[in-house]
């Protein structure tokens, strides 16, 4: 649930989905904030965002930003899984490291759910390492009602997890 300090602290905050030019740098600053995400790692976050400038809906990708006071804040990518039936993945979320802790991810997060359930999505399928640097990312999705199906030893790298989120909608 979406706390209460969170709505009187930033009561001017809106949501778009349309990709601009801007967003390429705001997101490389926001992923660089969190000190999560390695360079290429950043640099497949950016790709993403220019393949749907270039692309438009087709690409597959759709994003959610999260905008207080006119700068943003957050955003989100996620995309129907394809050869699945209305299954989704959310690829990425983040929060800028200055306004984590707010519930902003949780406003961003419950948008996109809305989101899929109007088009008719069944579930969303969500990735993340489980090293200790993500313990918070994983506190979140528990918290936000996925349940963790899956772990892939070593995927990432040796010692490093790849744990599988779901919810169905």
């Amino acid at each position: 649930m979406i706390q209460n300090n969170t709505n009187q602290e930033f009561k001017n905050k809106g949501f778009r989905k349309t990709v601009v030019p801007t967003d390429i740098m705001t997101v490389t600053d926001i992923l660089k904030s969190t000190g999560f995400f390695k360079p290429f790692e950043i640099d497949v976050a950016i790709e993403l965002l220019q393949d749907r400038m270039k692309n438009g809906e087709g690409c597959g990708y759709q994003f959610y930003f999260l905008e207080l006071e006119g700068r943003t804040v957050a955003y989100a990518c996620y995309g129907e899984i394809p050869c699945t039936i209305k299954n989704y993945d959310l690829y990425w979320l983040a929060v800028d490291n200055n306004f984590r802790g707010k519930g902003l991810g949780t406003m961003l997060l419950q948008k996109i759910e809305e989101d899929i359930k109007k088009h008719s999505g069944r579930g969303i399928y969500i990735e993340t390492s489980n090293k200790e640097q993500y313990a918070p990312t994983i506190a979140f999705y528990k918290k936000s009602r996925y349940k963790q199906i899956a772990v892939f030893k070593d995927f990432y790298a040796i010692n490093d997890n790849k744990a599988v989120f779901y919810k169905k909608l």
